[in-house]
């Protein structure tokens, strides 16, 4: 794995199952000579393992088969001191190969790593019972029994007992098929998601620069990719491959794989960072997860206890904040949220282990149910019910849940599935039933909203119409900026304004005009009033161009309507039956609507438009053209370059 100077070429064929074995037990039990009598493959890579006869580092092999089937093995350190180590190891392993010396039987650090292993969701595997050559056969079947019945209850209960000797081989071509069999019945991992591996090991190869090392866990990484070191945000680039020691163009889910990364230092990377694919994993500080104790802890975990959390090859401080229980007692199991002294890179789903504070031991773990969340109080009854629903509700529930997360931001479906990490067409076909059944609502193609929150907005548009309606009863509505500043925390437009046509859509609010008003909202003059608007739009209406100023129309009034007449010229305003090009000249709708025409007719013909021309167009006076322009540059419509007028975006039909 060290060298990049092997032969170059591309996978191809029949994709091929890729499965992590992974060695657990304790020190001395023979797990390194052990893969070394299934591979050929020395794991102990270090003089300081050498000299001392036990494994301090992670070490890697693979193992073969007749018909093609391959499999990585990870050999993880038995020792108590290294069990981080361990732990960085253990985190891609698909079956577990627990390994118990027979002149020993079960250890402390047998029962730790059995324990690790089962708190990261490890499902298969099989216990394996090493140096028979060093006991009588009654003494082996003493062993034999004990392993089985300290089994029970594991996930290791009821899987296959092997007895081998790595020094004379016995045992050891059955054990090979044993493990051939769990290889190929083990479940396929994931491809089609963005690419992750945790780092266990960082080095620095003469000529080709930094090299890291790990299991990649999730989808499939190709020369070339771009690539982002996580948490740090580091902006890499995948130079080149290797695959149990043959450079490759792809590397797998499931594979044990070298990357060599483009302009990064070595000092740039160190083990528990992630390489991943950019933007594709969320970094935090915090994490929701289901917290398990284990039985045989020996530690009750209390509110606020400080511990070691171990994530992949991450290993870092975090305070336990308890949310549903005061303490976890041994055997026990509840919802936490996880509060780090750094950030960590994870993924909803994703497995850990906890251990005590000091001294280092072993007492939990479970796994992660929102791998970004807020920071929570506890005993909080929504709280509670929303990580239930994280943790074991249907994958509608759990869709659902994430799109109300998200409010009025209006995730994608690719948004949705970094946190969900469910099958694209699965995911489509939830999305699907979520809106045919009225639970959730697609106002732009493509991005979604729950019907909850959805009916957080209407409530909230309703609430601020209304009161502008009490404030304004002669104007027809809000306008859609003022709207959107009431209604909507998102600065984005695109997604207010297609929240505010969802909301016209379903008959909440109604659109006149240009102005937005609460659906059962009508305007309602007194007699003086209507009489007054009336006389306005008349006016107006045989005006033409020309009008005379708002001042003199209003001057035509009794003292005693012209605050009738301002609130109803307000009014008539807002609601689009006269334009008001400045706060001194009006134009009917038609008279409006005439020299939209002009001007459309002249940008038909030309790119750009003056004065004088448009004056001409419109045969009147520079007076009333100028205020024509500015207003079509105030709406956007237009836009002034020197003497010039240019179009912007045309003219609504």
């Amino acid at each position: 794995m060290h060298c990049f100077r092997g032969m170059r070429g591309r996978c191809g064929g029949l994709m091929m199952k890729h499965v992590i074995i992974g060695t657990a037990g304790h020190v001395d039990h023979g797990k390194t000579l052990l893969i070394k009598a299934l591979t050929g493959i020395d794991t102990d890579r270090l003089i300081e393992e050498k000299k001392r006869g036990i494994t301090i580092e992670l070490g890697f092999a693979h193992i073969d088969w007749p018909d093609g089937t391959q499999a990585g093995i990870v050999d993880v350190p038995g020792h108590e001191k290294f069990i981080k180590n361990m732990l960085a190891g253990a985190g891609g392993i698909d079956l577990a190969m627990l390994v118990v010396a027979a002149d020993e039987g079960f250890m402390p650090q047998t029962v730790e790593h059995l324990n690790i292993l089962t708190l990261l969701g490890v499902k298969d595997g099989l216990i394996v019972i090493t140096k028979k050559d060093m006991v009588d056969e009654e003494w082996l079947d003493m062993i034999k029994e004990e392993v089985r019945q300290r089994a029970v209850g594991s996930f290791l209960e009821n899987k296959p007992v092997i007895c081998v000797s790595a020094y004379t081989g016995e045992g050891i071509p059955q054990l090979k098929q044993a493990l051939y069999e769990l290889v190929n019945k083990a479940s396929e991992k994931s491809v089609r998601v963005a690419f992750r591996l945790p780092i266990d090991r960082v080095f620095s190869v003469d000529g080709f620069g930094t090299v890291v090392t790990g299991t990649l866990i999730e989808g499939c990484m190709n020369e070339g990719d771009a690539a982002e070191l996580v948490p740090s945000g580091v902006q890499t680039r995948v130079r080149n491959l290797q695959v149990h020691g043959n450079t490759v163009k792809t590397a797998y889910a499931g594979q044990r794989v070298a990357v060599n990364l483009a302009s990064v230092k070595k000092t740039d990377v160190q083990r528990g960072d992630c390489v991943a694919k950019p933007n594709s994993v969320r970094v935090s500080r915090m994490l929701d997860v289901k917290l398990n104790n284990l039985k045989d802890s020996g530690r009750v975990i209390t509110n606020d206890m400080q511990v070691h959390l171990y994530h992949g090859s991450a290993v870092m401080l975090a305070k336990v904040v308890l949310l549903d229980k005061d303490a976890l007692q041994p055997g026990e199991s509840g919802y936490a949220q996880l509060r780090m002294t750094e950030p960590i890179a994870t993924k909803n789903g994703d497995r850990f282990v906890i251990r005590f504070y000091s001294p280092l031991e072993t007492i939990g773990g479970g796994v992660i149910l929102d791998d970004a969340p807020i920071k929570h109080k506890r005993n909080a009854a929504g709280v509670i019910e929303a990580l239930k629903i994280k943790e074991s509700g249907t994958a509608s529930d759990r869709v659902l849940q994430l799109i109300n997360e998200f409010g009025t931001a209006l995730p994608t479906a690719e948004k949705l599935n970094a946190k969900l990490m469910i099958d694209n067409d699965e995911l489509d076909a939830e999305l699907g039933e979520l809106i045919s059944c009225g639970r959730a609502v697609e106002p732009i193609r493509g991005r979604y909203i729950s019907s909850l929150a959805l009916d957080k907005v209407a409530e909230a548009a309703r609430q601020a119409l209304n009161q502008y309606h009490r404030q304004n009863p002669l104007h027809a509505g809000m306008k859609a900026a003022e709207l959107r500043q009431k209604v909507f925390k998102s600065p984005d437009q695109a997604i207010s304004d297609a929240l505010i046509a969802e909301l016209c859509r379903e008959g909440t609010i109604k659109k006149t005009g240009e102005r937005y008003a609460a659906a059962d909202f009508e305007v309602r003059y007194t007699k003086r009033q209507n009489g007054i608007r009336a006389k306005l739009i008349s006016y107006y209406d045989d005006a033409g161009i020309e009008p005379v100023t708002v001042d003199e129309v209003m001057a035509a009034y009794p003292v005693n309507e012209r605050t009738d007449f301002k609130q109803v010229l307000d009014s008539v305003v807002s609601s689009g039956d006269i334009v008001m090009l400045t706060p001194q000249i009006c134009y009917s709708k038609q008279a409006y609507d005439k020299a939209c025409e002009a001007a459309k007719r002249h940008f038909s013909e030309h790119d750009t438009m003056t004065l004088a021309e448009f004056r001409d167009a419109l045969s009147t006076s520079r007076k009333y053209a100028l205020a024509v322009l500015e207003y079509f540059d105030k709406l956007g419509i237009t836009r002034k370059d020197g003497d010039y007028r240019r179009l912007n975006k045309g003219f609504a039909e």
